[in-house]
């Protein structure tokens, strides 16, 4: 079957089909034959992440290639089915083209669609249509228990909130999180372990909500506090070396001024790069 694929300078998705089929037959790849859908599920989330990565970091060709990656996946996949003759990667496409034109009613429809908000309340509306969905809660749980927890927490907040299961505004959110902080102060002196992991869970669920209502995505502002974290304790590192800090034994208001000191030190730099 190899000797039947057609070298070519420039390649297309109907290359990529046929390269994939090539490298599952009989003759072809060792490791891609073996593979399974379960086998390779974990390498679709990391080709996703690495989209995500080349996004964040504005790489044109990173992206390119990495959206390629992702291509890949689709193609081994659809293969996979296309060999038991369930579907193959023809029917993903005009799966994904149907669903597209039947929740733009405001576009391939006769309804209007005047503005981001109200294009997206036409597309929620047809999905629950389609989806034979009558209440809120069965688009709950429709959402993958898999997504990252914090994600997944604020879509499903955010279905709570089309039902009109809602605060009214940010104060009732941000009392809710200070209810819950007062919570697992109590476990904690309780010493209760099954209750301190419940009310943690509660905090970080509430913080969800006070994300929704100041517009922030929960899982890139704690990515972002990350991120910052690993800056200072880099910055950290380096002046405890030079002045010769073990920070294994120091105390902890020695790795205070040192961190504060950080803080300062990223402050400045900021500043310089402004001006």
């Amino acid at each position: 079957m190899a000797a039947e694929f057609e070298f070519k300078d420039v390649y297309n998705m109907d290359d990529l089909i046929k390269l994939v089929a090539v490298l599952r037959a009989p003759g072809g790849c060792p490791w891609d034959i073996k593979q399974t859908h379960e086998s390779i599920r974990k390498n679709f989330i990391e080709e996703t992440y690495e989209v995500i990565e080349a996004i964040n970091k504005n790489d044109t060709a990173g992206l390119r290639e990495e959206l390629g990656d992702i291509l890949l996946q689709v193609a081994l996949h659809s293969q996979m089915e296309s060999e038991k003759g369930t579907f193959n990667f023809n029917d993903v496409a005009n799966d994904i083209c149907q669903k597209l034109i039947i929740r733009h009613p405001h576009v391939f429809g006769d309804v209007s669609a005047t503005d981001e908000k109200e294009a997206l309340s036409r597309w929620d509306a047809v999905k629950l249509k389609t989806k034979g969905m009558k209440m809120q809660s069965e688009a709950m749980l429709k959402v993958p228990r898999e997504f990252p927890a914090l994600m997944r927490a604020q879509k499903i907040q955010q279905k709570a909130a089309k039902a009109g299961f809602d605060w009214n505004d940010i104060s009732g959110a941000v009392e809710k999180l200070y209810e819950e902080i007062n919570e697992l102060k109590c476990a904690l002196a309780e010493n209760n372990s099954e209750n301190i992991e419940d009310e943690f869970g509660d905090i970080l669920f509430s913080c969800v909500n006070v994300s929704r209502f100041i517009g922030v995505d929960s899982e890139e502002a704690l990515t972002g506090a990350t991120d910052k974290f690993v800056n200072r304790y880099l910055i950290v590192e380096k002046l405890a070396e030079e002045k010769n800090i073990d920070m294994k034994t120091a105390t902890i208001e020695q790795l205070d001024v040192l961190w504060n000191k950080a803080k300062i030190i990223i402050a400045e730099k900021a500043k310089t790069e402004e001006n």
